[in-house]
């Protein structure tokens, strides 16, 4: 059994932190289905606390999302506010991934095996080139 560590705001719900924002589509229908499927452990790990936390479990709760622990690693385990530690996971899902968070189809697939990991390029932005750079390149060309 694996274990997936979900972020919240901007993976399940769009960003409009404080505020819970509108369902991602097919989030948290894709998380409870990789529950269903009795292969893995989903832990909501989010820089929410308090109430503001409460809310997002009580929201994704709401939708029949629960997760196995919230912000730790064994539902049982006292949060330690001042560890502020990252919790123990095989699959972290966060929209802060390098290329950002693929659709929930391809997350899908690529938890199931059915996929490789895909970096959506469209994010990365090539550096230009300097003046000597192109200088040089025009000079080798001669």
């Amino acid at each position: 059994m694996i274990t997936i560590a979900v972020d919240f705001d901007g993976t399940i719900v769009t960003h409009e932190y404080p505020k819970i924002g509108q369902e991602i589509p097919f989030a948290i229908a894709t998380l409870k289905r990789l529950q269903s499927e009795n292969e893995c452990k989903l832990i909501l790990w989010s820089v929410r606390s308090g109430k503001l936390l409460d809310e997002a479990v009580e929201y994704c709760r709401i939708k029949g999302l629960e997760f196995y622990a919230v912000n730790k690693d064994f539902p049982e385990e006292v949060y330690d506010k001042a560890s502020n530690r990252k919790v123990n996971a095989d699959i972290y899902i966060d929209d802060r991934n390098v290329g950002g968070l693929p659709d929930w189809g391809v997350i899908y697939a690529m938890i199931k095996g059915k996929t490789r990991p895909i970096y959506d390029t469209q994010y990365i932005k090539p550096k230009p080139k300097n003046i000597i750079i192109r200088f040089g390149e025009w000079l080798a060309k001669r």
